[in-house]
């Protein structure tokens, strides 16, 4: 338990790690040099240099529960609570990004909510269905009763491939990075926050990034090599699609995300049920 506890302490830190590795490797997919790996923890001690602008009070509030609660998410996880309740209450971190986003005047920021509102209906389904599939292979949708059982990950291959168009969307990559959109919506939600304030946003990303690889992890249940072999994968997968793609349309990405992955997902759990 007290390993639980302090990895749950140090999410935040953890993220950041994953996010200066992620950076390094984009740099060396485009040939650059890059920042060093503790980059992120350096852009987080040069905003606090950043005036603060508060727009409004309830801005900062829906930033601070959307940080928050993705943190305690992540400690559902690890601490093996039901896998509904999880994807519950990462949706609930999810719409406060969504209400944060409407609580300004900003075209940018009503935009980039309407689309996480979008993303979200496309996500979500495919989340159930895979706590579904977790059910049928395990028998639990305890977390840690599956973490604690003989891996069966060749019964649930097709829901992971659905859990992989998943993560770009949650983590804004390409090419379904269309909620966060640099060259068009100027970052979306993020766009009225900044110095101290777009730390809890940046924060944020970082929480996002652990909870996608314990979800990985749980996949592999108790065998840590496949987990981390999976993990390392799926990270160099994602960032060298992210460098070779361009960004779809959001609809694009709903019918892309919700339809290919429904499909396997489904295929998956009634291949479990009836083979």
């Amino acid at each position: 338990m007290m390993l639980e506890i302090l990895f749950i302490a140090l999410v935040p830190i953890l993220g950041g790690v994953i996010y200066g590795f992620e950076r390094v490797l984009r740099a060396r997919m485009q040939n650059r040099v890059g920042p060093p790996i503790l980059q992120p923890f350096y852009d987080m001690y040069k905003l606090l240099d950043k005036v603060p602008i508060l727009i409004n009070s309830y801005h900062i509030v829906f930033a601070l529960l959307h940080m928050l609660t993705l943190w305690i998410v992540v400690a559902m996880v690890v601490l093996g609570f039901h896998l509904l309740y999880i994807i519950f209450v990462h949706l609930i971190a999810t719409i406060f990004l969504v209400v944060a986003g409407y609580s300004v005047r900003s075209a940018y920021s009503h935009v980039g909510a309407n689309r996480e509102l979008i993303a979200m209906v496309a996500y979500e389904p495919i989340l159930i269905l895979i706590a579904i599939g977790f059910y049928l292979v395990y028998g639990s949708f305890d977390t840690g009763v599956i973490f604690s059982s003989v891996t069966k990950f060749d019964q649930m291959i097709l829901l992971f491939l659905a859990f992989l168009l998943i993560i770009p969307v949650k983590l804004k990559k390409s090419p379904f990075d269309a909620t966060e959109a640099h060259q068009e919506i100027v970052g979306g939600v993020e766009i009225e926050y900044g110095g101290v304030f777009f730390e809890i946003l940046y924060m944020a990303k970082w929480i996002e990034y652990v909870f996608i690889f314990t979800l990985i992890y749980l996949f592999s249940a108790n065998s840590f090599i496949l987990g981390t072999i999976l993990s390392i994968l799926v990270f160099f997968v994602l960032n060298l699609v992210d460098n070779s793609t361009a960004r779809v349309r959001i609809d694009h990405l709903f019918k892309l995300v919700l339809g290919f992955g429904l499909i396997l997902s489904l295929i998956n759990i009634i291949g479990v049920v009836y083979v």
